[in-house]
């Protein structure tokens, strides 16, 4: 099998037949054999009705369909363990992606050796306020976060290598950093290919505006796990030590600057009537506290069972 198209949806019932078109009509001389997985992520409308008379038939359309709505991340989990083909592309079901993009990103997997391939939404037709200015604001906060200098991260077009989706785990709402997923996990050749972006035919956006400040917070999840998931110490345990000291000196120096005022009998104010006083409690307590969480989240990450997973690219 030379192609795995993964398409999660929910509620598409009308643009699945013309996507299956468009797609056969990209790849019946491009591809000597494709299959396409659709995701039903607990769709409402009668998608799955339309899911399977398309499978009737052409029996290279696969269907997977969930009890409820998961999410895009379970989605393309699931369409990953299922997918057969050497190189795995992922697409949306709204007819915004254009299929005759895949041959030029297999071919730059190929011939380029990419391991993703990443599409570009450098026209896009969305809403300038609710999509495009915050999609802007979003995919640069990523670039300075994760190093990888992608202008459209969360673009539902993307090709890997077969390797590159079964090396990592999409779980949450993971979906919008696959690529620093696959540079984690070894792959670092990710490429991008400027892609055709088309208006919504059918529908509406499933996606309201809280997934931008979701975006951001599972940006930050996903950096610290990355950097921290095996060794939580090395920030909890550095950051705790350092409010411990911080605290810890400040409250030997008003202790010491109260005993030699008084010893030259000079005026002086009792330790605990300074507010610097309690600014130091408040620092050893919290040092503390941050010291104990690395060395708890030590002992978990120790004993988890993970723990000494590790992708290994050649054996001889």
């Amino acid at each position: 099998m030379d192609l795995s198209i993964i398409v999660p949806l929910y509620n598409e019932a009308e643009s699945l037949p013309e996507l299956v078109a468009q797609t056969d009509a990209a790849l019946k001389e491009a591809v000597s054999s494709y299959e396409i997985i659709f995701v039903d992520d607990g769709s409402t409308d009668t998608s799955w009705e339309v899911i399977t008379a398309l499978r009737e038939s052409n029996p290279d359309i696969h269907g997977i369909r969930f009890r409820r709505n998961y999410g895009k991340s379970a989605a393309l989990y699931c369409g990953f363990d299922a997918a057969q083909g050497d190189i795995v592309a992922t697409m949306d079901a709204d007819l915004q992606d254009d299929p005759r993009e895949l041959p030029e990103m297999m071919r730059m997997i190929r011939e380029e050796g990419c391991d993703l391939v990443s599409g570009w939404k450098k026209k896009r037709y969305d809403n300038a306020l609710t999509k495009n200015i915050p999609s802007k604001i979003y995919n640069w906060a990523a670039r300075k976060v994760t190093g990888i200098k992608l202008h459209d991260m969360n673009c539902g077009l993307k090709a890997y290598r077969k390797d590159v989706v079964k090396s990592i785990e999409v779980y949450g709402e993971m979906h919008r950093f696959i690529p620093y997923l696959a540079k984690n996990a070894g792959y670092e050749n990710i490429g991008e290919k400027v892609v055709q972006h088309h208006t919504r035919k059918y529908g509406s956006s499933k996606f309201g505006m809280e997934r931008f400040m979701n975006g951001f917070l599972d940006l930050m999840t996903i950096w610290f796990l990355q950097k921290f998931g095996r060794k939580p110490m090395h920030l909890f345990g550095v950051v705790g030590t350092l409010m411990f000291l911080v605290g810890s000196i400040c409250a030997v120096w008003l202790i010491v600057a109260k005993l030699v005022r008084q010893g030259q009998g000079l005026p002086f104010r009792q330790v605990a009537d300074q507010p610097l006083f309690y600014a130091a409690i408040v620092c050893l307590l919290i040092g503390v506290m941050l010291f104990l969480t690395g060395f708890i989240a030590e002992l978990i990450s120790r004993n988890s069972a993970g723990r000494n997973n590790y992708n290994i690219k050649d054996r001889i």
